[in-house]
């Protein structure tokens, strides 16, 4: 909404542009000059972008119950991390604003790292620098089926789908467990 009220684009908007944005799949570069040419914004492509590094990672607050889960996680002696792909400067600060870096081991982030899931080398920098193995055994949680499951399945973890209300892309291998949000996540593996 900020994003809107800033450039003078009508609340009911906001339904497109998510589409347009293709759930953070489609590249920043395409997605500014859809939206750039749709509302006739003066800024160029790269202006939109280098403010949405800016100030996007201050405004994405930590999943509902993310924190508590984590927190709760690392307390039963879990060790945890973060595996994403995306910008190393916006995805390092998401997670220290959200608060989720306090409460992870380590994370890794593809464009700190070189390499992007569902690559198995991202899983190990993470798994590494939570001081264990990939062959230790695990999980991988999130919302991707192919870049957290399939990914998180390549490299030898179990995984938990976050649906969203989604179905389950027939032609992929099935993820060990599906669930609707992070805190139903939490509850599987803390049970």
């Amino acid at each position: 909404m900020e994003f809107c009220a800033e450039h003078g684009i009508p609340g009911e908007e906001v339904p497109w542009i998510e589409r347009a944005d293709g759930d953070g799949l489609v590249p920043k570069e395409d997605f500014f000059a859809q939206v750039r040419e749709r509302y006739g914004l003066k800024d160029s492509v790269a202006q939109l972008w280098s403010r949405y590094r800016e100030r996007h990672p201050a405004l994405v607050p930590a999943c509902a119950g993310a924190l508590e889960g984590l927190r709760s996680l690392r307390q039963a002696g879990w060790r945890t991390g973060v595996v994403s792909n995306g910008f190393a400067d916006v995805q390092c600060r998401t997670l220290t604003h959200s608060g989720v870096a306090e409460q992870v081991d380590a994370w890794a982030v593809s464009g700190a790292e070189g390499v992007r899931k569902p690559g198995r080398r991202l899983f190990e920098i993470a798994a590494r620098r939570c001081g264990a193995a990939l062959g230790d055994g695990g999980w991988m949680v999130g919302d991707s089926p192919m870049a957290d499951v399939v990914g998180g399945r390549g490299a030898g973890l179990r995984t938990v789908w976050i649906d969203r209300g989604r179905p389950w892309p027939a032609k992929l291998p099935a993820p060990d467990h599906s669930v609707g949000d992070v805190r139903e996540a939490f509850v599987l593996l803390s049970g």
